[in-house]
Parts: structure tokens; sequence; C-alpha cells
């Protein structure tokens, strides 16, 4: 159906005449009317009576008006929809995230983001930064907020958004909770709360890389994915854990947080924002201007 056609039916219909919706429409009366009479032959029924006054809609066209204006009405949204998606204002974004982003990181983003831009729908999924990397790879994803280092290859850009480093979590009551700082070699001999190697390799890889740069390989005595989880087990006192800084911010009253001065400078890492370069939609190069100007 030509919505032209429909646009036609609905001025005329509140014009009452085929001049004055002409005028309207900025067009000459014979095509006016040659559409209306298209439009009516593909409906297979009458929607004006034609008079000497001018025209009146049949009761089936009173009823095709209501629809027709509902029509119109959702075309402007479509169009609307579509504008707001090129300019990157509309649309959806789906944005990967690490667990640990939900302490400070994300809290600041999604509103600044929200405000820009508060007609996109956004799909927010936690997931390891390795898999976030296979998402963002594979167009399952549009951006990722992952910490590095990544510990494998990729396409994707990353952009630092908040620096980070190691540091030790100790149960409460711990006899190292009572200095202010520590040594990695410190903990030679305690167990380790430790990142499974399959789902988080990244951290592993650190906190093993610390622990033998210190002169010792860390007795581990459970694993587990997220940090959120290591955290829960210190809290039960299974056994330290080298964690983000981030993580201070993780409050409880039987763990103590403590700087570990002895560590390398290639045992950095930061939260990071993924995006791949010339594949980005417009929203997604909205959420990247938003996050680089909050760095």
């Amino acid at each position: 159906m030509d919505l032209k056609r429909i646009r036609h039916f609905v001025v005329l219909a509140q014009a009452g005449s085929f001049r004055r919706a002409a005028e309207r429409l900025h067009m000459a009366q014979p095509p006016l009317s040659v559409s209306i009479q298209k439009l009516e032959a593909e409906l297979g029924t009458r929607l004006f009576d034609r008079g000497p006054a001018g025209v009146t809609l049949t009761p089936t066209g009173e009823a095709v008006l209501r629809e027709a204006k509902r029509l119109l009405f959702y075309e402007k949204q479509v169009l609307g929809a579509a504008r707001d998606a090129m300019a990157g204002t509309g649309g959806t974004l789906r944005i990967g995230f690490v667990g640990t982003t939900t302490f400070g990181l994300l809290q600041r983003l999604l509103p600044a983001y929200r405000a820009l831009c508060p007609a996109v729908e956004l799909q927010l999924r936690e997931a390891t930064s390795v898999s976030i990397i296979e998402q963002l790879e594979d167009g399952a994803l549009d951006l990722g907020l992952v910490r590095t280092p990544l510990m494998i290859s990729t396409a994707a850009t990353l952009l630092p958004l908040e620096p980070e480093r190691l540091i030790v979590a100790l149960p409460k009551g711990h006899f190292l909770s009572k200095r202010d700082t520590i040594r990695v070699r410190d903990l030679a001999g305690e167990g380790f709360l430790m990142y499974a190697e399959g789902t988080a390799a990244s951290l592993r890889s650190l906190a093993m890389a610390a622990c033998q740069r210190a002169g010792f390989v860390p007795r581990i005595t459970q694993e587990a994915t997220q940090v959120q989880t290591l955290l829960a087990l210190v809290e039960s006192g299974l056994g330290v854990a080298l964690v983000p800084s981030v993580m201070r911010r993780y409050a409880s009253e039987v763990i103590k947080y403590r700087e570990l001065v002895d560590l390398a400078p290639d045992e950095s890492m930061a939260l990071c924002l993924a995006y791949l370069p010339g594949t980005e939609s417009p929203a997604a190069a909205r959420f990247r201007e938003t996050a680089t100007k909050m760095r």
C-alpha cells in the first residue's frame, strides 16, 4: 500500500474538498483525484461521497481514517528511529562487561551516555574478558569493557579507561593485616585463592607471575572465575587472594586490603573499552566518545 495515497486520503478527509486538499498538498487536483481513485480501487470500496459542496467520508471511510492516521503516525516513528540510529542517538547498543566494572566504572559511564542518548536501548552482558572479545569479533557485541592484559590476540582496539594494579586481600585477623604495606614474597607459604585457568587466564597469569618473581610458586587451595567469588572465599577464611585494586570498593568487615610494594612495572593492568575500528555503529561511536571524555 502506497503511503503517499494514505497521506492524500487523510488530507482530503480533513480538507473536505479536492481543491483545498490539493492546495495543502501542493499538487494539482487531477493527480490527487487519480490517487484517491487508485486507493479506493485497491481497498475495493468507496471512501468518499462526492457532492457539489465537496466530499464527505462514507462509513467505511470513517473507519479507514482512524487506521490511516495511526499508520502515518507509525511512519513518522519509523523514520525517526532510522534517523536516530544513523545519528547514534537511537537503536540498540550491546555491551559486554567484566564484573569488576560494576564497582564504579559502569556507574560513571552509563548515566553520562544515557544523558546524551536516552533513546538508545542498552543490552548489557556480563562475561569474562576473553569471552567478550570473542563475541565482539563474532558480531554478537558492539563494545566490550574488558581488563588487560588479555593474553590473546585480537583485532580490537583497546582504549584504557581506568588503570589498576594487584593488591592482596587478607582475612580479618591475618597477621600480615597489621602492616600497612607488604611484599609479595611475604605471602610465600600462604594458601592462595586463585583464578580459574580456563576462564580467567589474564588475572591468573598476573598473579602467578607476581608470585614466581617473588621466588615462590603459590599453594593454591581453591579456584574461581569471578573476583567477587574469590573475595567471598577470603571472607570465609579459606586463604588470601591477589585482586585488582578497584576491589577496595568491595566493602567488607572481614577483609583487609593491603598494597604490594614489590610488584614489577609490567604487572600493571587496566579496565579498557574494546571496539573494532571501521565497523562501529553510530551508537557505539558515541559511547566511545563519551568514555574517552571521562578518562
